[in-house]
């Protein structure tokens, strides 16, 4: 197939550094390049890709202070794709319900990866507005406050499947991977890693919004040599970092939609310790690959409870259920039903199911109800 892949402008694909979006977007077109289609990805110009690029800006807007108006660079990158969009069999966009009005009008099929958060209530007017532009999932858990959306499939995401890998570095500090904001959790895993006499290292992204809540609440925590602020990280400083863990800590405060530090740390065979929030439960195979917790008594148990895990049986589940070739297979099976589904029969055909292994399978309800 000839597909077009729309990413946000905001960091380059791969980012540099941070960027879980734009992390998936290229695993996704790498993975379906080896599977043999034909991608062009519309990005800024400084992404590294084996695809077509088709550069919308020099370079990822969060490294170009002279853009004060994101919104402006992306509804340009919406017409440049409108205008070629009879190249391609299908577009699949990465830019949040911005493509909805424009591209429900034209012929090409179209589908959108909701990567973000859905619970807020002005989501319920723009999904009432635009019924039946298709959808993807990427958890069961992310659908349910829109769950009369036009729903086409849940995909959980995947990485290479080599790209994060086990050192043997001996596992001596508990971990905080991601981005320091108050709903991911951060002095919670402070409070455990301190209950348990362990040391915690944070490698972890500021964003700008966030700089007060980190003078105020967490630069005061990182006093003392337990804990440490490492900053963030590579994807090649990532395999040493999350292989030296004794467990990956994910206490969010927040219905998560993905969380994506979650698969790293298991491509490395490091259990996670999760709050029981957003996707947690359906990627964390609690007592196997790690534990899904209430709080932080229970987080602080769990850590003591990590010897009995295996962790070449939690790199075995990685490969088993979070590469991206097998999230581009998923892709690909959406994409074709999408291709051969005229689009008013879109909603009826496709909505409530789930893409697994290539192939729907059974619908959201009885998935939630036997996935763990």
């Amino acid at each position: 197939m000839r597909i077009a892949q729309i990413a946000p402008l905001t960091e380059a694909v791969p980012p540099k550094l941070y960027g879980g979006t734009e992390r998936v977007i290229s695993w996704l077109t790498e993975a379906l390049i080896e599977a043999g289609h034909d991608l062009t990805l519309f990005a800024s110009g400084d992404s590294e890709t084996r695809a077509k690029l088709e550069p919308v800006w020099p370079r990822a807007l969060r490294l170009d202070g002279s853009v004060c108006d994101a919104n402006a660079l992306h509804m340009s990158m919406l017409e440049s794709v409108a205008q070629r969009a009879a190249e391609f069999d299908l577009l699949h966009f990465h830019l949040d319900y911005y493509p909805f009005s424009l591209f429900s009008r034209l012929p090409v099929p179209f589908v959108t990866t909701m990567h973000g958060r859905l619970d807020l209530p002005e989501h319920q007017a723009v999904f009432r507005t635009f019924s039946s532009a298709p959808v993807v999932s990427i958890s069961h858990s992310q659908r349910a406050p829109l769950p009369d959306a036009c729903w086409v499939g849940t995909v959980h995401h995947g990485a290479p499947e080599r790209l994060l890998m086990p050192t043997g570095k001996r596992p001596e500090y508990l971990a905080f991977l991601g981005r320091i904001s108050p709903e991911k959790g951060l002095p919670k895993a402070v409070e455990v890693a301190r209950r348990c006499g362990l040391p915690l290292k944070i490698a972890a992204k500021v964003d700008k919004v966030d700089t007060d809540y980190f003078a105020a609440e967490i630069k005061p925590l990182l006093n003392g040599p337990d804990i440490e602020f490492v900053g963030e990280i590579t994807d090649a400083e990532k395999s040493e970092f999350l292989s030296g863990a004794i467990a990956l800590l994910t206490l969010i405060e927040w219905p998560e939609p993905f969380g994506l530090v979650m698969i790293e740390a298991m491509a490395c065979g490091t259990p996670v310790i999760a709050f029981g929030r957003g996707a947690a439960p359906e990627i964390i195979d609690s007592g196997v690959t790690g534990f899904i917790v209430d709080d932080v008594a229970h987080a602080v148990a769990a850590v003591e409870r990590l010897h009995a895990l295996s962790r070449t049986r939690i790199r075995a589940a990685f490969e088993q259920r979070f590469t991206s070739r097998r999230m581009a297979a998923d892709y690909a099976a959406i994409y074709r039903k999408l291709v051969q589904a005229p689009r008013s029969r879109i909603h009826r055909a496709l909505n409530g199911w789930s893409i697994r292994n290539g192939r729907p399978v059974a619908s959201m309800q009885t998935q939630a109800a036997t996935e763990p």
